[in-house]
């Protein structure tokens, strides 16, 4: 029984179809789906969707409120927010809702690991200095391992994604691949 599950993180139609640095990661995401799942690796879906009512946005919180009113692109009912179609959830295949940063934040993400006797997660998406990092601190501080697919993650500031990826992360204690390295291991 496998204890690793991946995580695809905020790699949703909006996002992919307006970012570049977001469509750049697709092609190692389609490789890298198929090998997990034939090794029995759960995948577990992360999308990013506000109310459009903006019940859920503070306003002292600059960055959500700007999310907010940047039309559709980022409202939980919109097409814009589903999982990109080349990448879609197979029959079964569980996706969360966040309204912030992590996929545990105020998600059900740790009680689908738990419940499937998970202790490790392997991230990729978008953003690597956002959905990425958030995710990564927050499953450390619940006791999971983690790894980075650093080709299969990006962000809109290169800077930020190789600072994250070659320092921050393995200080942290996260192991960092390529999805070709990760997939070799399976």
């Amino acid at each position: 029984m496998t204890t690793t599950a991946l995580i695809v993180g905020d790699l949703q139609a909006g996002i992919v179809d307006n970012y570049p640095f977001a469509a750049e990661v697709l092609p190692v995401v389609e490789k890298v789906l198929p090998a997990a799942r034939a090794s029995g690796i759960p995948v577990i879906f992360i999308r990013f969707g506000l109310r459009a009512s903006g019940l859920d946005v503070a306003a002292g919180n600059q960055l959500i409120r700007g999310l907010h009113g940047a039309g559709t692109l980022f409202h939980e009912e919109s097409p814009e927010t589903f999982v990109h179609p080349r990448i879609e959830p197979l029959p079964g295949e569980a996706v969360v809702l966040k309204r912030r940063a992590s996929a545990f934040a105020a998600t059900d993400l740790d009680r689908l690991l738990r419940a499937q006797h998970i202790d490790s997660i392997v991230l990729t998406g978008v953003a690597t200095g956002a959905m990425i990092a958030a995710t990564l601190y927050d499953a450390s501080d619940r006791d999971y391992h983690v790894t980075v697919l650093s080709d299969a993650c990006a962000d809109g500031e290169a800077d930020v994604h190789d600072f994250l990826i070659n320092r921050v992360f393995p200080a942290r204690g996260a192991d960092v691949l390529t999805g070709h390295e990760w997939t070799a291991r399976l």
